[in-house]
């Protein structure tokens, strides 16, 4: 089954939880007046009078939100002046509870700051990012604070996500990047965009049949730009406790508004270089008390990548047939025969 099916299938199951593009389920405010409940916001810093304040309001389209560390200061200025220049509303998340170390900047006061002390980009999305909240935004922008930003313009990219009907998308990595784990991501210099990748290398072939990730239908989680509905679905699908974040990339398509193969895409034209600096929880090479940080960390997301993938095949099995296509083409068979037939065994 395509993706479009997918696509069919789980905007059924959204109907029932959201109303219109907030995002919020309003049948449960029928003791208020219809034309009274105000059922989206936004993230607009407004004066406090109608003197002359120095905040200036203005209507922002689209959102940048960025976890960041006051190490990476100066990669975030470039970052963040590259998308003011575009009227982008900027939140940052600041990770490492250092807030004073930016009040020096001149457009520190025309962003918003989120402080919590060692919490990844996708705890921060899922508790300030929330559909309602962010449904006056057109676009958002989930990205790490270590891309460089030299060769990329935030207007530009829009324009070609929108004329190309992308939904979810990223900016193409810069072949000298660092920490390339997937060859889509990877910039064709001879493209626009691309939405697949042909590799016949490795253990996953990629070709004109493959129908998902990492072939085609698939963005990497360092720089994601969600459309607003694709938002709406994706924040759902990140999990309140699981916040490294691992393994909902392959899954992100889902979330794409239609077929992936044709809603999800890389801008190469527009692209970032990864330097993948590692700051979560400190430098690589510090360790407190004789624990190395960085490795249990690791250790943490590869377990929650476990859990992640048992959940969504947990949910997959109980939903039915319903949602069979949501799982790889060579356990679609067995689960039809579970679910029409549960004592039949296919095993030889």
């Amino acid at each position: 089954m395509k993706g479009s099916a997918s696509w069919r299938w789980l905007m059924k199951k959204q109907h029932f939880l959201f109303d219109g593009e907030s995002g919020v389920d309003t049948t449960r405010l029928n003791s208020l007046p219809r034309g009274i409940i105000e059922a989206r916001s936004d993230l607009e810093l407004k004066p406090l009078w109608n003197s002359k304040s120095k905040i200036s309001v203005r209507s922002a389209n689209n959102l940048l939100a960025m976890p960041v560390g006051i190490k990476q200061k100066q990669n975030v200025c470039a970052i963040v002046q590259k998308f003011l220049s575009e009227n982008f509303t900027i939140i940052l998340f600041h990770y490492d509870g250092n807030l004073d170390g930016w009040s020096d900047l001149e457009w520190s006061r025309e962003a918003i700051h989120i402080v919590a002390h060692n919490q990844t980009k996708w705890w921060f999305a899922k508790r300030f990012l929330h559909p309602a909240v962010v449904s006056v935004y057109d676009y958002i922008f989930l990205w790490d604070e270590d891309l460089g930003v030299e060769n990329f313009h935030p207007g530009r990219y829009l324009e070609i996500v929108k004329s190309s009907g992308l939904e979810i998308s990223q900016p193409a990595l810069d072949p000298n990047s660092t920490g390339i784990h997937h060859r889509i991501t990877v910039r064709n210099r001879m493209k626009i965009f691309h939405r697949r990748v042909y590799d016949a290398r490795g253990s996953t072939k990629c070709s004109d049949d493959s129908e998902g990730p990492p072939c085609t239908g698939f963005v990497e989680g360092m720089a994601p730009v969600f459309s607003r509905s694709a938002w709406r679905c994706a924040w759902h699908l990140i999990q309140n406790d699981l916040v490294h974040g691992w393994g909902m990339d392959m899954k992100l398509g889902y979330c794409a508004q239609g077929d992936r193969t044709k809603k999800v895409g890389v801008v190469d034209s527009e692209y970032v270089v990864h330097q993948s600096i590692q700051t979560l929880g400190g430098p690589s090479a510090r360790k407190r008390h004789k624990l190395d940080v960085r490795s249990e960390i690791r250790r943490q997301s590869t377990i929650e990548l476990q859990t992640f993938k048992q959940r969504w095949e947990r949910a997959v099995k109980e939903d039915g047939i319903g949602s069979i296509h949501f799982l790889q083409p060579e356990k679609r068979l067995s689960a039809i025969v579970n679910v029409v037939c549960p004592s039949f065994s296919l095993e030889v």
